[in-house]
């Protein structure tokens, strides 16, 4: 099991194997979560803009020539953070009207 050493600055250094395979590069970010057992886990926080494909997919079908407001993009961004949110800490994301609706 890949091991770091805490240093007087609080500082760790991530072990070469952890970086590889987190895809973590210098510059890179990463989100701490606390454990229901106390315990902290982390992941990185940087990503691609491919990432946020879909996002707004549980709007429903719209229009070709239909925009989304700001709006309606404020909220399905909130909604899609939300239920990461609570799937990084392992609980269930309550029923939306978009979800009951799909």
């Amino acid at each position: 099991m890949p091991t770091a050493t805490v240093t007087s600055k609080g500082q760790i250094t991530i072990p070469v194997e952890v970086r590889r395979n987190l895809g973590l590069k210098a510059g890179d970010q990463v989100n701490f979560y606390k454990d229901e057992d106390g315990g902290y886990s982390f992941e990185p926080k940087t990503g691609s803009i491919m990432d946020l494909e879909g996002l707004l997919k549980h709007l429903g079908p719209s229009a070709p020539d239909h925009a989304p407001s700001i709006q309606e993009m404020d909220e399905a961004v909130l909604e899609a953070v939300s239920e990461d949110y609570l799937r990084s800490i392992g609980k269930p994301a309550p029923e939306t009207e978009h979800a009951q609706a799909s």
